[in-house]
């Protein structure tokens, strides 16, 4: 599977845990940064991560930050990205079975230890999209700014 990865300096640690587990699965990655704890801009690095993964140049992505909201916010801003904040197993798996998220959004500074985040990510890489009634619903999300968007005129 092709991931791209992105973090800022609050995440970074965790990213390079990421990053290393998953090439020792087998996976082709993207790290798109950062490369230090040196303080940067999450939306810098979690944005090139949700084109990269809408364009099909990725699988999957993997966003991390002190929290997993900022740049779950970040990725979110384009179009067809479906950033999930996931703090347990369950989350994890829903969020690909009933939701089709294509990134995973952790946060350094809130998951319980590393190994939990590397369970986590390979919960959400491993997990299919159920499809169903959940297909309707995700395709609801897509359509919803051009149903109800109306400019000013």
């Amino acid at each position: 599977m092709r991931v791209a990865i992105g973090s800022d300096h609050a995440g970074f640690m965790l990213k390079e845990a990421i990053k290393a587990d998953l090439i020792r699965q087998g996976h082709e990655v993207a790290d798109l940064g950062t490369t230090s704890t040196e303080s940067v801009d999450y939306p810098d690095f979690a944005i090139p991560v949700a084109e990269k993964v809408v364009a099909g140049e990725a699988d999957k992505g993997v966003v991390v930050c002190a929290t997993g909201i900022g740049v779950s916010i970040a990725a979110n801003k384009v179009d067809g990205a479906r950033a999930a904040v996931v703090t347990s197993d369950e989350v994890a798996h829903f969020s690909r079975e009933h939701n089709d998220a294509n990134i995973i959004a952790l946060g350094q500074k809130t998951v319980p230890g590393t190994e939990d985040a590397l369970r986590w990510v390979r919960a959400f890489l491993e997990t299919p999209f159920a499809g169903g009634r959940h297909e309707r619903r995700v395709e609801k999300m897509h359509t919803y700014e051009v149903e109800h968007h109306h400019p000013e005129e």
